[in-house]
This record gives C-alpha cells, structure tokens and sequence, in this order.
C-alpha cells in the first residue's frame, strides 16, 4: 500500500538514518530539503547551505533524489509573523510547535502527497504510532495514535501535539523506536560517520549564533518601562521593553540581595512584575488556562462539563505531572474551546503562549495554548495555600 515515501533530509544525522532505513526497507524513497528561512549571518555565510550540502551528499550516496523546497514564504506568514506579535505582546510562543503544524505536517506534508506523488512522508522525529515505523501496522479502520519514544531525553512528540491526525495516519518514523546513541552506531557502521559526528543544531533556526535580545530587538521596537517588586510594589529597575524577557527569567538588576525573576508582564503599561528569588511562591501555581486545544485524539471522556485525568507539561524536557482537565465550549460560539487545568502538584513558571501538551500511559493526545496561569500559590509558615487573587479573574 506505502510503497512511494518522501523523506525530509535536514542535513543531519536523525534524517539521513532515516531515509537509510526507508531504502534499506524497500520504498521508493525521496528526499525533500525543506528551506524555511534565508539567514545570512554578518560575515556574509548562509548555514543554511552547509545543511543542504550535507543533504545533497547524503542522497548521493544512499543513490536517492533530493529535492529543494522553498517554505521560505509560508514559514515567515504562519511562523515567524505570529512569533513577532505574540512576542510584542508580550506572550512567548513556541515556534518549534509552530513549524511542525503549519510548514513540516502540512504545507510539506500536502506537496509531498500532490506534487511528489507520495503515499506516506517520513520525518527524523524521535516518536511513535501505533501504526509502526514503516507503518506496517496501518489499518483504515483504526484511529493513529501518538506515542512517546523511549528515549525520554528526545522524545519529541511534545513538538509533534498540534499536527493533524490525517498528517499523522500517513506519516513514518523509521528511527521512533531507537535512542540518539543507537541512531548514532547505525550511522557509522553504514558509512554514514561524518553525520554522526556533525553538531548537533540547538535553538531557534532565524535566530542563528546572535543573541536573543539582538535577535529580538532588530523586530520590535522598544518600549522601556519598569521593572515593579511584586511583593513591596516599588520600583526596582528598568528594562527595555517587555519583549526581552519571558516568565520565570532572570532579571539583571543591580544592588539585589537576591536576584529578581519575571513573574508576569502588562503589555498596556509595559510594566514588569518581578520577585527576588529562583524559588519565590509566587512563581508557583497547579492551575492553568488554556484555549485552542488541538486533539489527535480527544482523552477518553473529555466532553463539556466534564473531568478527565491526564499527564500534563508545557516544557518538553520536564516531567509529566498529573492533572485533571475540565473543557468549557462558548455558548456564543461553538468552536471557541478552553480548558481549565487543575495540577497535582504546583509548577514554575508556566507561560502564556506556550502549550500545554496532554498525555496518558505514554499516548500523546494533543495539546492547548496556554492563556494564563492560574492564581500563584503561596506557602504559608503553617504549610497552607494561600492564593492570589489578582490572578483569578479569568472566566472559562
């Protein structure tokens, strides 16, 4: 039924196993070089190239085609144009998220499946499906469903919540089920070493070897305003515009006893609440607002007016914690979705912009942008919560 597969070939180790695995299985497989941005660093060199001569290289010699795609236009208007205002607002979005629902999971997905003539994709993620690898488990009549690698270090099915179930049905992970130092020793007995051995990319791929601030700054422009105690409400600093720091970050405010952390931001006054200490209570809180929740699968039953349990994070390299979920459906609009999630335990720094990815027995079923926290949980001398209530006028 799969027979012809269009891999994505990023120029790294993870894909070019990938698509050695594709051929070594018998597809008729294609690489795809997707370019998502044009960066140009101030020495002139576009790192970009280097990936697309290592893709090139790798296709030769696994005697592949490789094709270039350009997503350079769709990834600015549904990926980096939403990251400039949420950032200018003041909120944090996740861009990784971001690409693989809007560039990798559909707008390559869908060329892949029209203009490739592809009866599956294949992407180097660190997931799984019920439906295998190779999809050698696929049925029509059963339902896909995500599930996380076993290697928890790279498991990446948090970046994957927001995909499509049909993007999803019709998509391999051939290195899913194996760990980095697996992918790794497969790589260099095949004679595919120098991938192996290439650096690993980290971070925001627009943003490059510049700092965040410098990225940042060269989009929004800047809007000063103070940095406000939370718990004395005196001023305790200035800082250059909200768009710099996101909750939960380290402020650099000089003569502190102890230093200052972003407890949240007022994009009206441009006005930053901060607290002295990595630990402060108000830091804390085990409820979030979420809205927009995306379902792979929808967790067994979550309907209006009632509570699911679940495992909830919204950092990737966190570990789950146990919550329940409550669903609310505008009566004004039918589509309109939030979700009020109650945690087993309080967590730092939960952001708004991020996502709040649920997962069960190591099934992922989706995810929902975070609107807000909760109120902050504060620790009383007896032990008991003490909320704020600044924080609790959202409505559900």
């Amino acid at each position: 039924m799969f027979r012809r597969v269009v891999v994505g070939i990023s120029g790294g180790v993870d894909s070019a196993v990938s698509a050695y695995l594709l051929k070594k299985q018998g597809f008729e497989v294609c690489g795809a070089f997707m370019k998502n941005w044009d960066l140009i660093d101030e020495s002139g060199y576009c790192s970009g190239e280097q990936d697309w001569d290592d893709a090139q290289r790798l296709c030769r010699k696994l005697n592949i085609p490789l094709e270039q795609i350009n997503f350079v236009k769709d990834y600015w208007v549904e990926v980096f144009g939403n990251f400039l205002k949420d950032y200018d607002a003041g909120i944090t979005p996740n861009p990784d998220i971001l690409c693989n629902r809007h560039i990798k999971f559909n707008r390559f997905f869908h060329y892949a499946r029209d203009r490739l003539n592809a009866d599956a994709i294949a992407t180097g993620h660190y997931a799984r499906t019920n439906f295998g690898p190779f999809l050698e488990d696929y049925s029509e009549k059963e339902k896909v469903r995500l599930f996380m690698a076993p290697d928890p270090i790279k498991d990446q099915t948090f970046f994957l919540s927001q995909i499509t179930a049909d993007a999803l049905r019709r998509t391999m992970f051939p290195i899913g089920s194996l760990t980095k130092p697996q992918v790794k020793q497969i790589a260099t007995e095949v004679g595919l070493e120098s991938f192996a051995r290439k650096k690993e990319s980290m971070g925001i791929c627009f943003v490059g070897k510049r700092s965040f601030q410098q990225f940042i700054g060269e989009y929004i422009e800047p809007k000063p305003g103070p940095f406000i105690d939370a718990d004395s409400g005196r001023e305790v600093g200035r800082h250059a515009g909200i768009h710099h720091w996101t909750v939960g970050q380290k402020c650099k405010i000089g003569g502190c006893l102890q230093p200052y952390y972003v407890l949240r931001k007022h994009p009206d006054t441009n006005i930053i609440d901060v607290v002295s200490g990595h630990d402060h209570p108000l830091l804390y809180t085990d409820m979030v607002y979420a809205e927009h929740p995306v379902w792979i699968n929808v967790p067994p039953g979550l309907k209006e007016g009632s509570v699911v349990r679940c495992e909830f994070r919204f950092q990737h390299t966190k570990p789950l914690v146990g919550c329940s979920i409550f669903e609310s459906i505008s009566k004004s609009d039918q589509s309109l979705k939030k979700l009020f999630v109650k945690l087993d335990k309080p967590l730092r720094a939960i952001t708004p912009g991020q996502y709040a990815v649920f997962y069960r027995n190591e099934e992922c079923f989706g995810s929902a942008r975070i609107l807000q926290p909760g109120p902050s949980v504060a620790y009383s001398s007896k032990g008991l919560y003490q909320y704020e209530a600044s924080a609790s006028n959202v409505i559900l």
